[in-house]
């Protein structure tokens, strides 16, 4: 079973996981090209760092290794609307329950009752909903209409709140992985959005594998920690599927002695929810999973990640993955080095630092 129970020497205060970013640094719009961005590479036991372009990455992964890559596509989750009172509402779909019912992240300037009617599109001779009850910081609506017709007709792409500006028809298309097959995310893998099918080919062809599972990332991922002691804080849960055929790619791989490269946050958390007894297996279901300092990974040999927030859980994820403070190292010499951060931003190629390693990790 993966340790979660941090070492005498790795920190659980919140406070040990904040930097300071300049606000010109966070990216508000894709560079024209998917792989027209930078890449920085990070040793996971050394701490030496390499600034480089991202089309390096052919470079950094080797023959050999096992490529794994998120699926998921993002749905046009976000609606907008007001409240019978006339107050403005923006609602991000979480997760359809129904066909008609929903979990909901609504932001309105107050708290809703059970009860309320809310109104989308034209008012009251369109869309409505009714607010069946609330679940912590979500809230299950009951709707008029499907809720997958209504995202279709009247949805906007979700982007995330520190990209400041409207939704465009740019964002249809490039806050989703070329990749992308199966709908359910309300937030993309960002990670993957830096490859186009001609880098694709190109590793296929240097005999990089390429492998595929699946995480709905949820509106839970935009959700702060609000406890100053980590390990107080729950993850709220998401969605993924592990197939069987994945865990004998890796198994192979392992047998082979080359590395498993995970695309994303969220392509680690789903390999190592699959591997919770410490022997990897398929797995269709919820993760809960919350990878912090102390954490012993399974699978993960190096992975590509983006630029994540301050005191954000997938920011410990990384500093887990490599070292908290070679990661905020890190972190500094991007800031200095004015690299742009965040869902549009650039990206790290990391290696697993030795401490993170679980002891029987050879065995899967």
């Amino acid at each position: 079973m993966p340790s979660k129970i941090p070492r005498a020497n790795e920190s659980v205060d919140l406070t040990q996981f904040q930097y300071q970013l300049p606000d010109q640094l966070i990216a508000q719009f894709p560079p024209e090209r998917r792989t027209d961005c930078r890449l920085m590479s990070l040793d996971g036991v050394s701490g030496e760092i390499a600034d480089l372009e991202f089309l390096a990455v052919v470079d950094l992964i080797e023959t050999g290794d096992l490529l794994v890559l998120n699926d998921t596509r993002v749905v046009p989750a976000r609606l907008y609307g007001r409240k019978q009172s006339g107050g403005r509402i923006e609602l991000l779909i979480e997760r359809i329950i129904e066909s008609e019912c929903a979990l909901v992240q609504i932001r309105a300037s107050k708290a809703l009752k059970k009860g309320g009617i809310l109104y989308l599109q034209d008012g009251i001779d369109g869309v409505q909903a009714v607010v069946e009850e609330r679940r912590g910081e979500f809230y299950v609506l009951r709707f008029s209409a499907p809720v997958s017709e209504i995202m279709r007709g009247e949805g906007h792409v979700p982007l995330p709140p520190y990209i400041t500006r409207a939704d465009t028809a740019i964002d249809a298309d490039r806050y989703q992985t070329v990749y992308a097959r199966r709908a359910g995310a309300v937030a993309a893998p960002t990670a993957g959005l830096h490859f186009d099918h001609a880098l694709l080919d190109r590793l296929r062809s240097q005999g990089v594998e390429i492998a595929f599972l699946t995480l709905h990332v949820g509106a839970g991922s935009f959700q702060p920690v609000r406890v100053d002691d980590i390990r107080e804080h729950r993850m709220h849960p998401e969605w993924i599927e592990v197939p069987p055929e994945l865990c004998e790619r890796v198994a192979r791989a392992r047998k082979r002695g080359t590395r498993v490269v995970a695309v994303g946050t969220t392509v680690v958390r789903a390999l190592e929810t699959a591997a919770a007894s410490g022997k990897l297996r398929s797995y269709t279901g919820d993760s809960k999973l919350f990878i912090y300092p102390g954490y012993r990974f399974n699978v993960v040999d190096a992975m590509i990640t983006n630029f994540h927030l301050p005191g954000s859980t997938l920011l410990m994820l990384v500093c887990a993955f490599a070292g908290t403070s070679r990661v905020l190292s890190a972190y500094a010499h991007a800031v200095e080095q004015g690299y742009r951060f965040y869902s549009y931003g650039d990206a790290m190629f990391l290696t697993r630092g030795t401490e993170s390693i679980a002891d029987d990790a050879n065995e899967i």
